[in-house]
């Protein structure tokens, strides 16, 4: 009887977002879109965000394929009036808003601080950071109304430490992490937890892409021997972390940020 138990048990927290409504921002490829098919897999209404219709149509399309329920909604994290219509087509969709993964970001562009473009540096925080404070904003708005939910973003293992020649990035995710803790004591005591995954190297296609570039390479080389268990993540272990986060099995977590990085920051 007990094996029996074990296995409802188990069958229940593989559907642990059955009937929630979550928004996947960078849900057209890599971390987002592993993210999504995750989420949807246990029950969520997902609604995909991103900035190419042909990476959103893609997940949608894989999701239904899994008998899941997928929306599409094209947007720009670093335009403020994009973040807000999307979360107002998550609630006119599915008539509330239970949680979001704000994921969308852009990676550093490789130089050292002093040959970064003030452009170079805007860019990185309108979307890396802004963006996330504008998502973090209009999701408290919707879920205040919807009685209550639950937010995961995206920072990075260098939200904690920093890496060579990625100052912008740097500066970015040590700022989502702080603005993570702040959103959480603002609304904690109000029903919405905001908590952050700190991701180390993960095989996405971007970090395909990079690894071909002798820059990348090199540097990859070096992070991969602090990855303890001797290999880089893969997109859907961010988004099994993410999803027990957004879950109610995660209730009495808040304002945290939790490393899903292979080890890398404990070495």
């Amino acid at each position: 009887m007990q094996q029996v138990a074990n296995r409802a048990d188990s069958a229940t927290a593989a559907r642990n977002l059955e009937g929630k409504t979550i928004i996947v921002t960078g849900a057209g490829s890599g971390i987002g879109q592993a993210s999504a098919i995750v989420f949807a897999d246990a029950g969520a209404n997902v609604v995909l965000s991103d900035i190419s219709a042909e990476g959103a149509n893609a997940t949608a399309d894989i999701i239904r394929s899994r008998g899941g329920v997928a929306t599409q909604v094209l947007a720009d994290m670093a335009v403020e009036a994009d973040v807000q219509a999307l979360v107002r087509s998550a609630v006119d969709r599915y008539g509330r808003l239970d949680g979001a993964f704000n994921n969308a970001g852009i990676v550093q562009v490789g130089k050292p601080l002093h040959e970064l473009s003030t452009e170079e540096w805007e860019r990185a925080l309108r979307i890396d950071l802004t963006g996330v404070f504008w998502c973090i904003k209009y999701e408290v708005i919707a879920m205040k109304a919807s009685g209550g939910g639950a937010i995961v973003n995206t920072a990075s293992s260098v939200g904690q430490i920093a890496t060579p020649n990625a100052a912008e990035y740097v500066a970015a995710k040590h700022g989502v992490v702080g603005l993570t803790r702040a959103a959480a004591a603002d609304y904690g005591g109000k029903g919405i937890r905001v908590n952050a995954v700190l991701p180390g190297v993960v095989k996405t296609p971007v970090v395909t892409k990079l690894s071909a570039e002798p820059y990348f390479a090199t540097l990859f080389e070096k992070i991969r021997e602090r990855h303890s268990v001797g290999r880089f993540g893969e997109p859907n272990e961010i988004g099994e972390a993410a999803r027990w986060l957004l879950s109610d099995a995660a209730s009495f977590v808040n304002g945290s940020a939790m490393a899903v990085d292979g080890g890398y920051l404990a070495m």
